[in-house]
């Protein structure tokens, strides 16, 4: 990954292990990597230590010590597991770091279950982020690990079911129209008579120029008492694209950037039809994260982890992020 830092799921005395610290140190270099780590070694469980990166894309290593799962002390495994989530930031942000990639901490051979170590990870990238600015990852390998329930994935595929059009009518949703004196993304929706929600006209299309959709956007961020950097954050999204989006004059942002933004605002599904009529989009029951999302919206859970997640057990473009 093309990030300043990645994560190694490491054991106290940093030696080369298997899995993810295997490759690890294989890839960087296994003797100039371990002479490395003799040098900070030991590190105690619940935190972290930082080495260079050696031959990776990544400028630093951090290894973090993660807990072997204990069932009959859940509530001190899953402790030491956050602290070694917050450990890194902290150390990737002392170190200037604007990007950092994690693993799934101790959800391999320490026999942290696959779920609970997602919602660990999560809430600990969560609060720190509250604070700081960073591009966090988590690569997660398999569908295991994301703990959506059974009852929400049963209430999403019933909506599914409901209102997603499985048709194959060609639909140029996301063909871009570049102005020639400037760059100024422009789509126009096409659907099937299915769908006409999903079709916006020229005229319609043209006379949403006349404000940028920057301005439309900052209108409604203050309309709702809210701050921009609660706004990014909320909506998963990179500082730099959200700056982009406030300050350029006529930048239009995709269309899952514009649903991140909706979530984010908490907005309804009139007023995120709206937003996305704005940038020259519509939701459209033709496509599968678009109903998603609209479930989402209409039964107000506004928490975009959490549509991530199903958007991903769908197989789905996940909303947010650049």
């Amino acid at each position: 990954m093309q990030v300043n830092a990645i994560v190694n799921a490491a054991n106290s005395a940093l030696v080369q292990g298997g899995g993810v610290c295997g490759a690890i140190f294989a890839a960087a270099g296994a003797a100039e990597l371990q002479a490395a780590c003799n040098r900070v070694a030991p590190v105690s469980t619940g935190y972290a230590a930082i080495t260079p990166g050696f031959r990776l894309a990544a400028k630093y290593i951090i290894h973090a010590v993660g807990p072997v799962y204990r069932n009959h002390t859940p509530e001190r495994s899953e402790r030491l597991l956050r602290s070694a989530y917050t450990q890194s930031l902290l150390l990737a942000l002392d170190h200037g770091c604007s990007s950092i990639a994690f693993p799934l901490i101790s959800s391999g051979i320490y026999g942290y279950p696959k779920s609970e170590a997602l919602q660990v990870a999560t809430c600990a990238v969560r609060d720190f982020l509250e604070q700081y600015d960073m591009d966090v990852y988590l690569a997660v390998f398999d569908k295991a690990s994301l703990a959506v329930s059974r009852e929400l994935l049963g209430s999403v595929k019933s909506y599914i079911y409901d209102h997603y059009v499985d048709t194959h009518t060609f639909a140029r949703e996301d063909y871009h129209i570049a102005e020639r004196s400037g760059n100024m993304p422009f789509s126009n929706a096409v659907g099937s008579d299915k769908c006409k929600s999903d079709r916006i006209s020229l005229t319609e299309a043209i006379g949403n120029l006349d404000e940028p959709f920057g301005t439309t956007l900052l209108r409604i961020i203050d309309s709702k008492g809210m701050t921009d950097v609660e706004v990014y954050k909320r909506a998963n999204m990179d500082r730099k694209l959200f700056s982009k989006i406030r300050t350029g004059k006529w930048y239009m942002p995709s269309k899952r950037t514009v649903l991140a933004l909706a979530v984010a605002l908490e907005l309804d599904l009139n007023e995120t039809e709206r937003l996305l009529k704005k940038a020259g989009y519509a939701i459209s029951h033709s496509r599968k994260s678009d109903v998603i999302v609209e479930y989402f919206i209409i039964n107000g859970r506004y928490d975009v982890f959490e549509i991530n997640e199903v958007l991903f057990e769908y197989d789905q473009p996940l909303l947010g992020m650049n």
